[in-house]
């Protein structure tokens, strides 16, 4: 049986050296040089043993998923599709809220159209000045249905595993080594509902927030979820954590159970509550993402609701989302819609920012992720030598 190393813990690596009959502190070396040094060939990882580096050459793997195609955004954001291993099954949501997320099997036909997509996904890389953010998937598709995203419209594929999801940042972290910045940011803001794939998801935050790992600062990893109240309530009990943002898109159940049907299991009133229960560090605040459609959840009325909704937390900010365009029965709010809105949100003690998505050209911005090939032309950019 050959052993997947790309997704394993220190731990889980020094327990598999072990039972080779080597010394566990290899496990060690093996997860720096994966996820340190970004080393994906075992040839490569030269402070082992020759014999130990033959002997995982034939008895262990280190899968990377395959760049199908790369789209580069004229603002300097890069959208990655990438192909996963794993085609020849549909492997549908196992979780208490499967029959909440609308997971019931579609029909034949329909699966069959989608098995040519079932081992795609996208992240997206963004250069800034000062650093680099990720945006990566946690799912193939998404299952939660928000209306007025692409995303929804895939339904779900299949969860990825821990190593797929890390591999969505190592693979542009090294395609970019060569320019890249101090600061490296990550969100789990792409495909999928994180909470809706905690094991996985969590086993992947471990690695990218651990020093010996990715060394990636909680300060700079967001996890976005649409409101799954048990895994807010779950995460809120792991030591080591992202911070947190809410989904939420609407101000009052009505409405949001029209633009997210998820709210029909997981209402305002339960949704703020976990919130309010949610321990926060002393420099955290919780973020509030707020997609902004026209001439449905952008009124004055809204924006007041908002705040009387927020008044209870302690300590929290909105950024505003103006929506990205896609072939879904919605419109951008207007800028002089999105300005009064903040100002109301802020004048009433709420912080509020008007967040604009980087990669719209190339369909890379929030919500836009549906694995859509423009035109069927890649825009290619260079590969590292």
């Amino acid at each position: 049986m050959i052993t997947e190393l790309l997704g394993k813990s220190k731990e889980e690596l020094r327990a598999l050296c072990a039972a080779l009959g080597e010394p566990a502190f290899r496990g060690a070396q093996i997860y720096h040089a994966l996820y340190a040094e970004r080393k994906f060939d075992v040839a490569q990882i030269t402070n082992l043993p020759v014999a130990l580096r033959e002997r995982l050459s034939k008895e262990a793997r280190i899968t990377l998923p395959v760049v199908k195609q790369r789209f580069a955004s004229t603002d300097g954001s890069v959208r990655y599709l990438f192909g996963l291993d794993g085609t020849e099954k549909v492997k549908r949501l196992n979780t208490e809220d499967a029959e909440s997320a609308e997971t019931a099997e579609k029909n034949g036909e329909e699966n069959a159209s989608r098995l040519k997509k079932i081992a795609s996904v996208e992240a997206v890389f963004m250069p800034s000045e000062g650093r680099q953010t990720i945006c990566i998937s946690t799912q193939a598709g998404c299952a939660v249905d928000c209306h007025f995203c692409l995303t929804a419209q895939l339904g779900l594929i299949r969860n990825l595993t821990a190593g797929e999801i890390l591999a969505q940042v190592l693979l542009p972290l090294e395609e970019h080594k060569a320019g890249l910045a101090p600061q490296t940011n990550i969100v789990l803001m792409g495909q999928g509902e994180p909470l809706l794939n905690f094991e996985p998801v969590m086993a992947a935050v471990r690695i990218m927030l651990d020093p010996e790992g990715m060394g990636i600062s909680p300060k700079h990893m967001t996890l976005s979820t649409s409101g799954i109240v048990p895994g807010i309530e779950r995460l809120a009990q792991e030591k080591v954590r992202p911070k947190l943002a809410i989904s939420l898109n609407a101000s009052n159940d009505e409405q949001r159970d029209a633009l997210m049907p998820i709210n029909k299991k997981y209402p305002l009133s339960a949704l703020l509550n976990a919130c309010k229960e949610y321990p926060l560090r002393t420099w955290e605040h919780l973020t509030f993402e707020y997609v902004m459609l026209g001439g449905v959840n952008d009124a004055a009325e809204d924006a007041r609701r908002v705040v009387r909704l927020l008044a209870p937390l302690k300590s929290v900010k909105v950024n505003l989302i103006p929506w990205n365009p896609g072939e879904l029965p919605y419109r951008e709010s207007s800028a002089e819609r999105m300005e009064e809105f903040r100002r109301i949100l802020v004048e009433r003690g709420v912080p509020a920012f008007v967040r604009y998505s980087r990669g719209r050209d190339v369909m890379a911005a929030c919500g836009q992720l549906a694995l859509l090939q423009i035109d069927g032309a890649p825009l290619s950019i260079a590969s590292p030598q």
